[in-house]
């Protein structure tokens, strides 16, 4: 049978861009924040949040879903708090849930979980699964030789991956710069610089030496490409959102992870996770200019601590998460259908 998806989110931006691309429907309501927001801007933002209620409803009336599915953001709590009386299943992509994901977790009737670590910040009257993250099929597809052959790259020298995410790091982009040619002496690297600050860093390539410019490639961001670049990565050097314990255990890629330090402690937390496992190490984001260079290569020139990372990165992969959390879904709209009936 069919399933009819709706995505409820923000307008503009990437989201509603590689929702619809991906051929989903999508509708945009109002939406705000109130924690750590300023008395300027809290009025404005209880208008958008009120505002954002009445479009939740007037969604739910319309569309009549069988099951809620949220994964956390600002949109999710008008949908929540409107559609109470819809089963609904949460989904919690970093270890410990932002503040809305605790939220919403009121309204959960099943909490999906990347880890077992997660458990502790929800009642244990709430039925929850261990699911891992989901990870795109299209990343997978990649075959070694195609990837080599995307970056025009060769197998003989590591490959470095170095990413601050879809909008990009100015600090990870600017500390890489300033040691980029003598990086580039004993590896490849894969520079995904993020679209806002891409126009900086777009004529890095250019200034290189001619020696060195084969074993450089940046792009402001890539989409299915991305799959090319983590099966060649033999280390990655980024952010440390939800992604880095998902994508990362899939591909087995050790990480130096250099937290965000300008928002919630959920990407620390995500790091020490990955830490405590022995798949990662963490650099403080004001160590970066002083560090980076030394930790990079020290790692990339130990072939069996490398390779004991990768190890213990391959060994948090869950499996099949895609259709765990499917499975909840469907479990929550057969709930839904029967109390109906």
């Amino acid at each position: 049978m069919p399933v009819q998806t709706l995505w409820v989110g923000r307008s503009g931006g990437m989201e509603a861009e590689l929702v619809t691309k991906a051929g989903i429907d999508f509708k945009a309501i109002p939406s705000a924040g109130v924690h750590g927001v300023g008395l300027r801007r809290l009025p404005g933002n209880v208008v958008q949040i009120l505002r954002g209620m009445i479009s939740a409803h007037n969604v739910l009336q319309q569309f009549e879903p069988d099951v809620l599915f949220f994964t956390g953001g600002y949109v999710a709590v008008p949908m929540a708090v409107a559609g109470f009386r819809i089963p609904t299943v949460l989904y919690i992509p970093d270890i410990e849930p932002g503040l809305a994901l605790k939220f919403l977790a009121k309204y959960a009737d099943r909490i999906a979980l990347t880890a077992e670590e997660s458990k502790h910040y929800f009642s244990r009257r709430k039925e929850m699964v261990i699911t891992g993250y989901p990870v795109r099929k299209e990343l997978s597809s990649w075959s070694l030789e195609d990837a080599y052959r995307f970056f025009g790259f060769s197998p003989e020298f590591p490959s470095l991956l170095v990413t601050g995410g879809s909008l990009g790091s100015l600090t990870i982009n600017k500390a890489l710069v300033d040691v980029l040619p003598d990086l580039l002496q004993e590896m490849q690297i894969v520079h995904i610089t993020g679209q806002l600050t891409w126009p900086q860093f777009a004529e890095v390539k250019a200034n290189l030496p001619t020696t060195l410019t084969s074993r450089y490639q940046s792009y402001p961001y890539l989409h299915n490409e991305m799959g090319a670049a983590f099966r060649i990565a033999d280390l990655v050097l980024s952010r440390a959102g939800a992604s880095s314990i998902g994508e990362y255990p899939h591909f087995g890629i050790p990480a130096i992870l250099v937290p965000y330090p300008h928002a919630w402690r959920y990407q620390k937390v995500n790091a020490d996770y990955l830490t405590r496992n022995s798949a990662a190490i963490v650099l403080n984001d004001v160590d970066l200019p002083s560090k980076l260079f030394s930790t990079v290569t020290s790692i990339i020139r130990e072939p069996e601590r490398l390779q004991e990372m990768k190890t213990a990165m391959k060994r948090l992969e869950c499996r099949n998460a895609a259709e765990a959390i499917a499975n909840q879904i469907s479990k929550a709209a057969a709930l839904g259908n029967s109390v109906r009936n």
